[in-house]
């Protein structure tokens, strides 16, 4: 189970990918499970550079040379769309960034891990808009609903996520000691704005990052 999962694995915030997933063996269910998945990996790439309000069964369809009526069989509906790109966002996103750096020891090693994945993650990159939750969680920020929680639950779960492994290094001695949630809050706010600039053309947006990193990562005094 990722870092990121073991996190929220008490609220079930996140599935794990290593846990098996039930064998389908009706070829109908198995070839609707890998057309969903077809899916709402397309809806990804849209909603990161449209977002999630850019989705619709009828555009995917349309994309995807399917039957609207097939794409509706499905989801169901809109939101139902929306929530299974997130998803499929969120999954595709630990194993770009979260699992990779389990190679890494806990505290400054992990966290710096933790950052060049994500740099990789958002100037590869691997959504066509680059990061899947900078680019939707402002639309749905004042939108109570299923939407907005399932964002709000993977943001939550990233910066806690930092913050566990700032807590970590300056337990260890590693680093000064800080306000662990603070910083990561200022580290996530740095990707976020590091995330627009890479669109923008910035090419020393990744330098900055590492830059503003560093800064928390000093050892102490």
């Amino acid at each position: 189970m990722s870092e990121l999962e073991q996190q929220h694995s008490a609220r079930g915030d996140f599935r794990s990918p290593e846990r098996p997933e039930p064998v389908i063996t009706d070829q109908r269910l198995l070839r609707g499970a890998q057309t969903r998945r077809t899916i709402a990996r397309h809806a990804v790439d849209v909603a990161s550079l449209e977002g999630l309000n850019g989705l619709s069964l009828g555009r995917l369809a349309t994309d995807l040379g399917l039957s609207k009526s097939g794409v509706q069989t499905l989801f169901g509906t809109k939101e139902n769309l929306q929530l299974a790109a997130i998803d499929s966002a969120r999954e595709q996103f630990v194993d770009a960034v979260v699992r990779p750096a389990r190679g890494a020891a806990h505290g400054t090693a992990r966290l710096r891990a933790l950052i060049e994945h994500w740099i990789d993650y958002a100037t590869a990159p691997l959504f066509p808009g680059g990061c899947f939750r900078a680019a939707n969680i402002a639309d749905f920020d004042s939108r109570p609903g299923p939407v907005r929680d399932a964002l709000v639950r993977d943001q939550t779960a990233w910066v806690d996520l930092l913050a566990s492994e700032l807590r970590i290094a300056a337990d260890a001695g590693e680093i000064a000691e800080l306000d662990a949630d603070f910083a990561a809050f200022q580290i996530d706010a740095v990707l976020c704005a590091a995330n627009t600039a890479m669109r923008l053309g910035d090419a020393d947006a990744a330098h900055k990052v590492r830059r503003v990193v560093e800064g928390f990562l000093a050892p102490p005094r």
